[in-house]
C-alpha cells in the first residue's frame, strides 16, 4: 500500500495531470514533464546519502521523511502560481522520490528481515506493479471532481494522513546486528564505498547491468506507444497493446515469488535481461505478432524490479546492504531522468527502426554483462545455488 501512494503521488502523476495542467497554465508540456525528469535527477543525486542514513539510523525515520517530501512536493504543485516554483516543488518531490521509492523500501526491508527479505521485496514489487492500474483512474477521479490542483493536495494530505503514519507506527521494529569486517583496501568510511571485502569488480557489474536495464526500460517504455505507431498501429490499438505491458510484470513477479526458494536471485536477473532483448529484438524485426514481443518486455521488466532488490542482498549481504543499495541507485536514476530526452534524439535522428537497433544491441550488450557477472559470482564462489 506505501509503495503504491508513493509512487502514485509522484512517479506515476503526471501520466494523468499532464494535460489538465498544460491546459490550466499554458505551460509547456515539454517543462511540464520535465518537472519529473528533474524530480528523478535530485533522487539520483540524494540516494547514496539516503542508503547512508537507513544503514545508520534505520528505514522508519527516512521512509517518514519521504512522505514530508513528498507531501511538501505535492502541495508546491498546487500552489505553484508560475512555473519556476512548479520546477522547484518538483526538486522538492525528488527528495522524497529518492528517499521514498523501491530502492529505500528494499533497504528498509534488509535491515529488517535480513537475508530473509527476498520474499518481501518480491511482493513489494508484485503489488506496486498495480500502481498505474490503481492510481492513474484515482487521478482522472480526482481531477475530473476537483481539479488537478486539489488532486495535487488530496495526494499530499494521503501522504501526510496515510503514508507518514503507516512508516512510524507499522513498520517492524529493526534488529541490531554486527556490521563485518571490511578489506580497507576496498573501501574508506562506511559512507565512501561500503564494499565488502573484494567486491569492487562484483559491485560495478552490478550497478552497470541494473543501470543499463533502467535506461532500456524507461525508454522504451516512454516511447512505447510511438514506436507502435510507428508500426502502422493506430492510437487506440497501440494503447490497448502497452496496457499488456502492466500485467505480464506483475505475471512474472508472482512466477518468480513462487519459485524463489529454488534459485539464486541472479538467474531471476539473467531471465530478465533476455526477456527484455528478445522483445526488444521482435519489436525491431517487426513481427506480425507485437503481443509476443510485448509478453517478453513486461516479463523482462517486471523481473527486473525484484533482481534490483534481491542480487544485491544475496551478493554483498545484509550488513552495508542499504548503503549499498543507494550507491546502485544512484547512477540508475540519474540515467532513468535523462532516457526520456534521450529517446527522443534517437527516434528524432534515427527513425523507429534505428533506434529498436540501438536498443536491441544495448540489451544484447546487457546480456552479456549479465553473463560476466554470473560468471564472476561463480568463480569467486560469492553465492551459494549459482
Amino acid at each position: 500500500m506505501t509503495q503504491i501512494l508513493a509512487w502514485g503521488s509522484s512517479f506515476f502523476l503526471l501520466g494523468v495531470l499532464t494535460q489538465p495542467i498544460a491546459c490550466d497554465t499554458g505551460w509547456p508540456v515539454a517543462w511540464i514533464v520535465g518537472g519529473l525528469s528533474l524530480g528523478l535527477l535530485v533522487a539520483g543525486i540524494v540516494s547514496p546519502l539516503v542508503g547512508d542514513n537507513i544503514q545508520r539510523f534505520g528505514g522508519r525515520l527516512v521512509l517518514a521523511t519521504s512522505a514530508v517530501f513528498l507531501a511538501a512536493g505535492l502541495i508546491g504543485l498546487a500552489l505553484s502560481p508560475n512555473l519556476l516554483i512548479y520546477i522547484v516543488s518538483w526538486l522538492v518531490l525528488g527528495v522524497g522520490m529518492g528517499a521514498g521509492l523501491y530502492d529505500p523500501a528494499f533497504a528498509t526491508l534488509g535491515r529488517i528481515y535480513g537475508q530473509r527479505a527476498r520474499t518481501a521485496i518480491a511482493t513489494l514489487t508484485l503489488f506496486g506493479g498495480f500502481t498505474s492500474t490503481i492510481c492513474w483512474p484515482l487521478s482522472a477521479m480526482f481531477v475530473s471532481e476537483f481539479g488537478w490542483r486539489n488532486a495535487c493536495l488530496i495526494y499530499a494530505g494521503m501522504d501526510l494522513f496515510v503514508l507518514l503514519p503507516i512508516y512510524v507506527f507499522a513498520l517492524p521494529k529493526e534488529q541490531k546486528r554486527e556490521t563485518r569486517a571490511v578489506v580497507a583496501s576496498d573501501r574508506g568510511d562506511l559512507g565512501e564505498r561500503p564494499l565488502p571485502a573484494g567486491s569492487r569488480l562484483l559491485f560495478m557489474l552490478m550497478v552497470l547491468v541494473i543501470t543499463i536495464s533502467s535506461i532500456s526500460s524507461t525508454l522504451l517504455s516512454v516511447h512505447l506507444l510511438t514506436i507502435l505507431q510507428a508500426r502502422g498501429i493506430g492510437l487506440a490499438a497501440a494503447v490497448a497493446l502497452g496496457a499488456m505491458v502492466g500485467p505480464c510484470q506483475v505475471g512474472a513477479r508472482a512466477i518468480d515469488m513462487a519459485i524463489s526458494r529454488f534459485h539464486h536471485p541472479i538467474w531471476t536477473k539473467v531471465a530478465s535481461t533476455v526477456f527484455v532483448a528478445i522483445g526488444v529484438g521482435l519489436l525491431w524485426a517487426n513481427v506480425p505478432i507485437v503481443t509476443a514481443a510485448l509478453v517478453f518486455y513486461g516479463a523482462g521488466i517486471g523481473l527486473e524490479s525484484i533482481a534490483r532488490g534481491t542480487l544485491p542482498l544475496a551478493v554483498f549481504g545484509d550488513d552495508l546492504y542499504p548503503s549499498i543499495m543507494g550507491r546502485i541507485a544512484m547512477p540508475s536514476l540519474i540515467m532513468q531522468a535523462a532516457s526520456p530526452s534521450l529517446g527522443a534524439q534517437l527516434i528524432t535522428r534515427l527513425g523507429t527502426n534505428g533506434s529498436l537497433a540501438v536498443l536491441f544491441a544495448v540489451a544484447v550488450i546487457n546480456v552479456l554483462l549479465v553473463l560476466a557477472l554470473f560468471g564472476t559470482l561463480k568463480k569467486q564462489g560469492t553465492a551459494d545455488r549459482v
